[in-house]
């Protein structure tokens, strides 16, 4: 469908399509951080301190000393007012986006192309309906094979999801392909879905990688085509294609309707993103059109059916095939209606993550040496209108980060005789952050390395300041408030 298999998503089914991972159908966003108390002293402000290097001059505010040196005497006012850690303080631990874990949801079967593949439950129930109802058209046109209809009508289920997978598969090369990242393919409940990890860079892009799966599906129903005409007729082989050729069909058909979260409604959006030059615009459209095409789905379907212009036979209103084709047309409904919500979302969701920019949301951070006490310490980073605290070396080489939430944790009284560096969290190679980092990409690097602070340096490896994981939440979060 999109590309995420379900209908017009980046992830892609089969039936539905595919959508990346945090597009169309489906929303991933950094886990959110536990709540941290605020010093209650401290007054409320809108954005976080804009840090200056550690051992160069801040134009707003005198710079932090070094760990050898004099604190200085005359603080900025404003940042005065800010600094974290006066007496009395009590603030809750602060944790970081936790890190998302890996691909899961369903029976493992497969890596084809290094990409994992899920059967989820919900398949075995659609299976199950789907070997009793081909069963029962088994038993009209094959009456001889008996019980046995229904170990046949079981191969068509599962060589129907198979052809999904292709489809899905069709998705996750194109992307590979493109250098996206595929978290995983999943069949379920509808046909399947190859979550998509990063949007296409390029509206031509999209547009091949919405196409290639219905194409693919297109490519299966002529390859059943043929196999059904070198078999003779009535017979099981040429059931089982004929069945399989109109399904695949059937399963093009629809992810071709132009609407998110299908994949013609990734094939609209690329051509409007194309004509606009504007991704959301794109999303925007093909998105209304999705929930447009919802409606149509719950009434058209169920009056189609029971009309008998799907090939079937005219249905009594208020019957029971009707009230199954109502049920079948509210389910299909409601995926396209809530794929094309949840692309929207995650478009509002790209559109603000540039405003996540570690040089703006970084603290102003005082260098300390390993046996300096925390009052001393904290005596530094208030003079300074510093609100971080780096242990260096004798060299003045980063070592380690003092944890907020050590700090908050050392009543008054203790904290002339404990020390920095038993509060500190030793730098790994993932805590070292470029101060130009921004968006997906900072995101994705605090979510590789889970920690509650993290070094900001410039590319030339000078100390920038430290970046609360708390403060990009908060800055999340209100960048996810405002209107796109």
């Amino acid at each position: 469908m999109d590309e995420s298999g379900e209908s017009g998503r980046p992830r892609s089914d089969g039936a539905e399509g595919t959508r990346p991972r945090g597009t169309a159908g489906s929303s991933e966003q950094p886990a959110p951080a536990e709540d941290t108390p605020e010093k209650a002293t401290r007054p409320p402000r809108d954005e976080p301190d804009r840090p200056a290097p550690a051992d160069r001059p801040d134009p707003t505010g005198p710079h932090p000393q070094p760990p050898t040196g004099p604190a200085p005497t005359t603080p900025a006012p404003a940042e005065r007012e800010r600094a974290p850690y006066g007496p009395g303080e009590r603030k809750k631990a602060q944790v970081p986006p936790k890190a998302r874990k890996g691909p899961g949801g369903g029976l493992l079967m497969g890596r084809p192309f290094g990409v994992p593949v899920y059967v989820a439950p919900s398949w075995f129930l659609v299976a199950a309906l789907i070997t009793w109802v081909f069963g029962d058209q088994l038993d009209r046109v094959l009456p001889e094979l008996g019980g046995v209809r229904y170990l046949v009508s079981l191969f068509f289920a599962v060589a129907f999801y198979a052809s999904v997978l292709v489809h899905e598969l069709a998705h996750t090369v194109a992307a590979l392909r493109f250098k996206l990242p595929v978290r995983r393919i999943q069949l379920q409940f509808f046909g399947g879905v190859s979550e998509i990890e990063k949007e296409s860079e390029t509206p031509g892009r999209e547009f091949v990688l919405a196409f290639v799966g219905p194409l693919l599906s297109l490519v299966l129903a002529g390859i059943f085509y043929a196999g059904m005409r070198a078999v003779e007729p009535g017979t099981v082989p040429g059931v089982l294609l004929a069945g399989l050729m109109i399904s695949n069909l059937i399963v093009a058909a629809f992810n071709l309707l132009p609407g998110l979260p299908l994949d013609g409604g990734r094939m609209l959006r690329a051509v409007v993103w194309k004509i606009t030059g504007k991704p959301m615009s794109g999303t925007v459209a093909a998105a209304w059109v999705g929930r447009a095409l919802a409606i149509s789905v719950l009434i058209g379907l169920p009056l189609l059916n029971q009309s008998g212009a799907l090939g079937g036979e005219t249905q009594d209103i208020g019957g029971m095939d009707t009230v199954t084709d109502a049920l079948l047309a509210a389910i299909l409904a409601a995926i396209i209606w809530t794929g094309a919500g949840n692309s929207l979302r995650m478009a509002r969701l790209r559109e603000h993550l540039p405003e996540l920019r570690a040089r703006t949301l970084t603290r102003r951070a005082v260098p300390v040496e390993s046996d300096t006490p925390l009052s001393e310490a904290l005596r530094r980073a208030n003079d300074a209108g510093a609100r971080a605290l780096v242990v260096v070396d004798p060299d003045g080489d980063p070592m380690a980060v003092v944890r907020e939430a050590a700090i908050v944790s050392v009543p008054q009284h203790r904290r002339p005789w404990v020390t920095v560096s038993g509060l500190a969290q030793d730098i790994t190679e993932g805590m070292r952050v470029s101060a130009e980092l921004s968006g997906e990409e900072l995101l994705d690097t605090l979510r590789a390395t889970p920690a509650t602070e993290y070094l900001v340096v410039e590319d030339s490896g000078e100390i920038y300041g430290v970046l609360s994981a708390a403060d990009v939440e908060r800055a999340f979060v209100k960048a996810m408030a405002r209107p796109s």
